[in-house]
């Protein structure tokens, strides 16, 4: 009897027999010429023909869901070094469709070819490959988590939780872990599981995953299912990077959508990496429509790297999105941009309104900038919010990465005259530049459910468009006359008016909220203070206050009267109960009914599980403020 276990042995018994026919087989890179290595984008692709060699598909699994039709197989990357190399994928279709539109899906560092993503595509009238570069893979009967792919790799079939996977023969284009341990992204150096044994970007995993991506394309044009003028791209994180470069190596892409990435690998040491690796090299190369998906505070995809792509790109068909406070993760409104942007270009069925026309006005009576926005109305507009903060910073600056990750930006109250919105940036100093852009918010006609950055599944009814970010410098606004209104304030926040503009959620459904306000010098915690706020609850609870590492856990009593909380440094404690020595360099400020702290201690990882379940109506607060105190 043909056992599931001795199906799988059979399989690679049979594959190391077919891989030892290989080496009289035509490699998929021809050997470098003098042994010089291309020097140039266009030297690097121009050996490469995605459509030339047979992609020998394995099936895995197959499964059927939701009259969807959904498998986990693996193609045929090429053959490097005299080994064939075989990208594993998840892919699924509705059942019963042909000639539907086709999505390549790219996964991030640390996450996994997901089945969720193919199936909520396939509800939606999309066919979907999401391939597993880095070789894990979550579908239901077939999970490859890191563990499982080190089985793999150390070929360990008889063990129970063994699976066939994504195999780089002898190259490594894994990731987290790398196969190699000192395997780096951001070489382009020799090494023995590298392809050349010069400097050559050829050794990069990021070419390597391109050019696996490229072969996805491939699989997908050859499916009966699949209308192969109609394909897309689109990944998050390190899929983002992927998502741009796959972009802009093949034209039969014909709509893009990079979340959090591919905008601001460029600052290499190595400039063969940067002739050929970098992305200012592959934005240009990309001439297909395109919208990035950017938050304000994403360490990946920098905003201020985004203002030089869309410049940089050669496509007159773009759009951005950008979600204020968020560090890469994001809501509905946002995420459902890339399902809208593919319904745009490869279905018909939706139209993006266009980038709004904005100005930033140093030349004001006030002497207070003012920026305005004149949206597209060729769609409703539920509301405009326009963001702005004082805390930008070029690359290499001093605190770049912390900055950006916890940078602060006010929500300016704007005023509707005719179609354009205005409104009053006021500033604390001009020694500091200031950044502004605005999110124009419409409705959709009917609600959109998809798969989020991360799988997990979300319906939404409106979506957001964003214009492009204003910068001024401080020789800017000294040379306008521009003079500093704000003043440092004890209060924090009253939670009047649209309070939660500058709070933000990764999880819409609950009314835990955090903010940045506390990293910013207007909110700055005097010497000796205390951190003091009102509290009404329906029932009795427990509030959790956070402070970056720290929080401590509030007994409320419950009922109709105001309940005053004051906080000394002493009551905020870490995972591992070591108390608060100051107020300084507070980063976020965080109000829930639960948190979980988490501290590495000699390596390993200690947590703090605080507060518990909420009974009753949600909170209301008032007066979060600092109080001095000797």
């Amino acid at each position: 009897m043909l056992t599931k276990k001795n199906l799988i042995c059979f399989i690679v018994i049979f594959s190391g027999l077919i891989s030892q026919q290989l080496n009289a087989q035509s490699e998929t890179l021809s050997p470098l010429k003098d042994n010089i290595a291309p020097q140039t984008y266009e030297e690097l692709w121009a050996d490469f023909d995605p459509r030339a060699e047979p992609l020998d598909v394995e099936i895995l699994k197959e499964w059927e869901e939701d009259n969807v039709v959904l498998q986990v197989l693996r193609y045929r990357i090429g053959i490097f070094k005299g080994q064939k190399a075989m990208m594993a994928a998840v892919y699924g279709y509705p059942k019963g469709g042909s000639k539907l539109p086709g999505l390549v899906q790219i996964h991030g560092g640390g996450q996994y070819a997901d089945y969720r993503a193919v199936l909520t595509n396939a509800k939606r009238g999309y066919t979907t490959i999401s391939i597993s570069w880095a070789g894990r893979i979550n579908a239901p009967g077939y999970v490859v988590n890191p563990q499982i792919v080190k089985l793999f790799w150390d070929g360990k079939t008889s063990d129970p939780d063994y699976k066939l996977t994504t195999d780089w023969g002898l190259l490594d284009g894994y990731h987290a872990p790398c196969r190699n341990p000192k395997n780096s992204f951001g070489t382009v150096a020799p090494a023995p599981w590298t392809l050349d044994t010069v400097e050559s970007p050829r050794n990069n995993p990021w070419f390597l995953c391109t050019l696996g991506a490229r072969r996805a394309l491939t699989f997908l044009e050859q499916q009966p299912q699949v209308n192969p003028d109609k394909l897309g791209v689109y990944g998050h994180s390190m899929g983002g990077k992927l998502t741009v470069t796959t972009t802009a190596a093949d034209n039969r892409i014909k709509a893009s959508a990079p979340s959090c990435g591919g905008l601001s690998d460029r600052h290499s040491d190595n400039a063969l990496f940067c002739s050929t690796i970098g992305d200012d090299e592959s934005l240009k190369h990309i001439s297909c429509p395109i919208i990035f998906l950017s938050p304000s505070n994403d360490f990946h995809g920098r905003i201020n790297d985004l203002q030089k792509a869309v410049r940089e790109i050669s496509s007159k068909n773009w759009r951005v999105t950008c979600s204020p406070h968020h560090s890469h993760q994001d809501t509905p409104e946002y995420e459902v941009a890339t399902q809208l942007w593919f319904d745009q270009y490869l279905k018909g069925t939706f139209k993006f309104p266009k980038t709004p026309k904005s100005k930033l006005d140093l030349n004001t009576d006030s002497k207070v900038p003012s920026f305005s926005v004149k949206p597209d109305t060729s769609k409703p507009i539920l509301y405009v919010d326009i963001y702005y903060t004082q805390q930008g910073q070029e690359v290499g600056e001093i605190k770049d990465r912390e900055n950006r990750m916890n940078r602060f930006w006010h929500h300016a109250v704007a005023k509707k005259n005719a179609n354009t919105w205005t409104a009053d940036l006021p500033l604390l100093t001009t020694d500091l530049p200031i950044w502004v852009y605005a999110n124009i918010v419409y409705p959709l006609d009917e609600p959109v459910t998809g798969a989020g950055y991360y799988y997990g599944s979300y319906t939404t009814e409106k979506f957001n468009l964003s214009s492009l970010m204003h910068v001024a410098t401080p020789e800017q606004l000294k040379a306008a006359g521009i003079k500093a209104t704000l003043k440092p304030s004890l209060m924090i926040e009253t939670f009047e008016g649209d309070w939660q503009k500058e709070w933000f959620t990764y999880n819409i459904k609950d009314w835990a909220r955090k903010t940045h306000k506390v990293y910013d010098d207007q909110y700055k915690a005097p010497e000796f203070a205390k951190l003091a706020l009102e509290v009404r609850a329906e029932n009795p609870n427990k509030l959790v206050v956070g402070l970056d590492k720290y929080a401590v856990e509030v007994q409320l009593t419950g009922g109709s009267k105001w309940q005053n909380i004051v906080l000394s440094l002493d009551d905020f404690h870490s995972a591992v109960g070591k108390a608060m020595t100051d107020w300084k360099g507070l980063k976020e400020l965080r109000l829930g009914a639960q948190d979980r702290l988490r501290e590495k201690i000699d390596g390993v990882d200690k947590t703090l599980q605080l507060g518990g379940e909420w009974k009753g109506a949600k909170p209301q607060f008032r007066n979060l403020r600092w109080i001095k105190s000797s």
